[in-house]
């Protein structure tokens, strides 16, 4: 009898602790397949060797802790934007931080939650240049010594191009080249976007070689992209966490903080 009493107390402690066990278990975590951008800082910056920080790293992890069943992979493997784009579109990569939105990109990713920031689009040109930009016209009048060095299969080229009148090079996909190409007099502007424009002159050590100019000709609101053939209901956790980062305030802060 006492034998069998022993065994039925041991039966019931077990169905006792096995609710908790089960609540201890750790919840599946989703991977979420994503690369970082090349010559897109401040967004993907190379801090040596082997490691990458930047703004869209620091939304990653933000992400991370207020869903924790979410995780980012991939963020430390360079990819050239072209490819990364074409991968998110065929379905290989899952996410791609701050993207900005177009018609034609529409088409291929969808775009989820607020805006993660805004970007302004400056000329920047050699120092010794006095050139005077306020407006578009001014650009098409420098021709023929007009070049705009744009990255290659960035926004950038297609701003110009439905502008109209403009000579574009974007043969380049690397700011640390088109900077030389300007340098070089290989074009006599160079059309790209901030924040972070000033220290990607200081990075590149060309702080008295070229200066930004004033004027902000064009300004866009950059988001999270999807793959279209990511599930729906990770799509929305995305957005959730991504809402309450908004809220609190977090994704302007993160956006200071690489200014």
């Amino acid at each position: 009898m006492r034998g069998g009493q022993r065994t039925w107390k041991r039966l019931l402690l077990a169905a006792c602790w096995l609710p908790l066990l089960a609540a201890a278990e750790p919840q599946s975590v989703i991977q979420l397949r994503t690369a970082a951008q090349e010559g897109t800082e401040p967004k993907f910056i190379a801090d040596g060797k082997n490691r990458i920080v930047g703004l869209c790293i620091d939304i990653m992890r933000a992400i991370e802790q207020v869903d924790p069943g979410l995780r980012f992979i991939g963020d430390q493997r360079w990819k050239p934007l072209v490819r990364a784009y074409s991968e998110l579109e065929s379905g290989t990569e899952d996410v791609q931080c701050a993207v900005q939105h177009t018609v034609e990109r529409e088409k291929r990713f969808n775009f989820i939650g607020p805006s993660l920031y805004t970007i302004e689009y400056h000329f920047l040109v050699r120092q010794n240049d006095d050139v005077v930009i306020q407006n578009w016209d001014d650009v098409r009048r420098l021709a023929p010594n007009g070049v705009v060095l744009v990255n290659r299969g960035f926004a950038a080229g297609d701003i110009l191009a439905a502008m109209g009148g403009i000579e574009l090079d974007a043969s380049s996909s690397s700011p640390d080249l088109n900077l030389q190409k300007l340098i070089a007099g290989r074009g006599r502007l160079y059309f790209h976007r901030g924040p972070g424009l000033q220290k990607l002159l200081q990075r590149t050590g060309t702080t008295d070689k070229v200066k930004i100019l004033p004027q902000i000709m064009y300004s866009a609101k950059l988001y999270f992209a999807t793959s279209k053939h990511l599930d729906s209901r990770t799509g929305e956790r995305l957005v959730n966490a991504l809402n309450q980062l908004e809220k609190k305030g977090e994704l302007e802060r993160l956006t200071r903080k690489w200014d």
